[in-house]
């Protein structure tokens, strides 16, 4: 995928049109279109007419769609345009409220001629090319200390293009295949020391495995992935997909150790890996952010994996992730 993203074109909406009107799926939608799935989803989302009054007219139609997002490219300059508008956004940052919020108020409240959306606000909040407006002054203490967008360094030279997600075989996307992991690191308070937790999640199963750690270091984290795994067949761990976190730069390791290739999301994209971040929620019912995890014994971890693991799930119909991890390992021996 180019590095320069380019707009979609009417010629591209009207193509997508046709598409949607045929029903066909969203990962062949941005295979014929050449671009990302997710770029599929958010256009249908955001550019999708909706009538309030006749409901059977809303739809998705290309001319619609290209008029809604030039409006909105328009409403990207109405903090700056309208002083009135810019000191509403003021008033409730000042007030502890989020961007979302602030956004659907307006919307909620009917206020047409100020309608903005909450990415704005924080493009204008946080964003780099616009931080020039200092509205992050007017954030609360723990939220203005909060980066502006592209402060971080790129981390491309540790998770190369060839392990981009876009990069992934659609087959391990559309969960129908068995042995697919998604990986994500649990964080627990500062001053309880540096322990951590990795989850793991197979994506067809939803079978779970939480490894403890004694610190954020990769290396260490991976040689616990391989431990954990290495006892399993090799149909059974084929691939992992992490986010971008440095606490998975070893990623090379686990193909070194157990043959699994690892794939990561793109920025602040975390339902690229959906399943563990589900769990994640699970995991967090039972041990919030303030749980001291140094107190948190090896057999906790397995009784709370096997509660996890045992309960019924309607995406499995109602089986166990338990009962189908296990009969794909006897199907696949």
């Amino acid at each position: 995928m180019s590095r320069c993203y380019l707009q979609l074109t009417l010629a591209d909406r009207r193509r997508l049109h046709q598409l949607v009107e045929r029903k066909v799926p969203v990962n062949e939608m941005a295979r014929q279109l050449g671009r990302h799935r997710s770029t599929i989803y958010r256009e249908i989302r955001r550019n999708t007419f909706h009538d309030r009054e006749l409901p059977e007219y809303s739809g998705y139609y290309s001319t619609v769609a290209n008029d809604i997002a030039k409006d909105r490219r328009q409403r990207l300059r109405k903090l700056r345009r309208h002083p009135q508008l810019r000191e509403l956004v003021i008033d409730r940052l000042q007030a502890s409220w989020s961007p979302e919020q602030i956004a659907g108020r307006l919307w909620a409240d009917g206020l047409t001629l100020v309608r903005i959306c909450a990415e704005t606000i924080y493009r204008f909040v946080y964003g780099k090319e616009d931080y020039g407006l200092g509205l992050y002054r007017y954030l609360p203490e723990a939220r203005r200390k909060r980066r502006p967008r592209g402060s971080r360094k790129p981390r491309d030279s540790v998770f190369p293009g060839a392990y981009k997600i876009s990069q992934r075989p659609d087959f391990i996307g559309d969960r129908s295949q068995f042995g697919h992991w998604e990986g994500d690191l649990l964080i627990f308070r500062r001053d309880m020391g540096p322990a951590n937790l990795t989850s793991l999640v197979e994506r067809k199963s939803r079978y779970t495995v939480m490894i403890k750690n004694q610190s954020r270091h990769s290396r260490p984290i991976m040689d616990k992935i391989i431990e954990a795994f290495s006892p399993l067949p090799a149909f059974a761990r084929q691939s992992f997909t992490f986010d971008r976190g440095t606490e998975f730069a070893g990623f090379r390791a686990l193909e070194d150790g157990i043959g699994a290739r690892s794939w990561f999301c793109d920025p602040s994209a975390p339902w690229q890996k959906g399943a563990v971040e589900n769990t994640n929620k699970r995991i967090r019912r039972f041990m919030p952010g303030e749980t001291d995890l140094t107190a948190v014994s090896h057999h906790d971890l397995i009784q709370l994996a096997r509660q996890l693991n045992d309960q019924p799930r309607k995406c499995l119909g109602y089986r166990t992730p338990a009962e189908v991890f296990l009969t794909h390992l006897q199907d696949g021996a």
